[in-house]
């Protein structure tokens, strides 16, 4: 077996644009996770606290199963199966969506279960004075859930979410089950084209190690600074 740069040189205008793809679906990923995330933690866990008003702790008493049924199976599924599921089943009931709508939408609703684990956790950890200091202080909920809890919460889970992000990134390549041309997508095209699997492949496997090293060092600065 030879090494044909040449081979590269055809991939790589293929290898930009499978990037473009798999950088949209990861960023557009993070965000509907993240955001979902804190909205399934909110739901699910906050009101419970036993200073909460008694209007929220009957609120969530009326939402927290069905929202804890929901996620415990999206987190109990496979991704593939819900890309499966997004893709060739939501037509049938009249929605259709575009490929990558599609992947973006599985992946963000998929890790948004984890991240929910992640942002309760934080949640959990802020000290219990500080929750009863906005109580004292008669902060109305939103108030103390923005500049009270919130703030010391997310800053303890940075690093977590952060790691969901290269999570993410490493299964981005399963959008190509639903045609979707990210990295992986590009290359077993071009692969099929020209019967030359192994540059294209490779070129792959270096990018998502270029993209997660830095990432995770990132990571890991920002964790040691945050503990700081």
């Amino acid at each position: 077996m030879t090494w044909d740069w040449g081979a590269v040189r055809d991939f790589l205008p293929h290898f930009w644009d499978g990037l473009l793809v798999t950088l949209q679906a990861l960023v557009l990923g993070s965000l509907i996770s993240f955001a979902l995330g804190l909205v399934w933690a909110l739901l699910l866990h906050t009101p419970a606290r036993p200073h909460a008003p008694s209007g929220a702790r009957r609120w969530y008493a009326l939402v927290r199963w069905p929202v804890a049924l929901v996620t415990e199976f999206i987190r109990d599924t496979p991704l593939l199966v819900q890309l499966f599921f997004l893709f060739y089943v939501l037509p049938e009931w009249g929605l259709t969506l575009s490929a990558l709508t599609t992947g973006v939408i599985a992946i963000g609703l998929h890790y948004s279960t984890y991240t929910m684990q992640v942002y309760r956790a934080g949640i959990e950890a802020v000290p219990a004075g500080q929750w009863e200091a906005a109580a004292a202080l008669s902060l109305p909920p939103r108030r103390a859930w923005t500049a009270v809890i919130l703030p010391q919460a997310i800053r303890r889970v940075v690093p977590a979410l952060g790691n969901y992000v290269i999570a993410m990134l490493k299964d981005t390549p399963m959008l190509m089950t639903i045609t979707v041309l990210d990295m992986l997508g590009e290359a077993r095209l071009f692969s099929q084209q020209h019967f030359q699997f192994t540059e294209p492949l490779t070129v792959i496997g270096v990018a998502f190690v270029l993209i997660s090293c830095p990432a995770s060092l990132l990571l890991r600065a920002l964790e040691r600074r945050l503990v700081r």
